[in-house]
């Protein structure tokens, strides 16, 4: 399912050397089309001040599409 540029989408796995965790929510800033394979995303996340921690990118199927039953939540990262 494509993502449209600067939607929100929800990271479904972790990547620990970005300190991002599965149920991160990012915002979608580029589509990479890759002929014959897994489409990709740019995807920048913000920390709740909306400083920029993160932009990764990563194959479609590390994202989702946020449904209503979601809901927002806060961690705070260990020093």
């Amino acid at each position: 399912m494509p993502f449209p540029l600067f939607q929100d989408v929800i990271l479904k796995r972790d990547l620990p050397d970005d300190e991002l965790l599965a149920g991160d929510v990012g915002t979608v800033v580029e589509q990479h089309v890759v002929p014959g394979s897994e489409d990709g995303y740019s995807v920048e996340f913000f920390d709740m001040t909306g400083r920029t921690v993160a932009v990764v990118t990563v194959p479609e199927s590390a994202l989702r599409a946020p449904t209503i039953a979601d809901r927002p939540t806060v961690r705070a990262l260990s020093s």
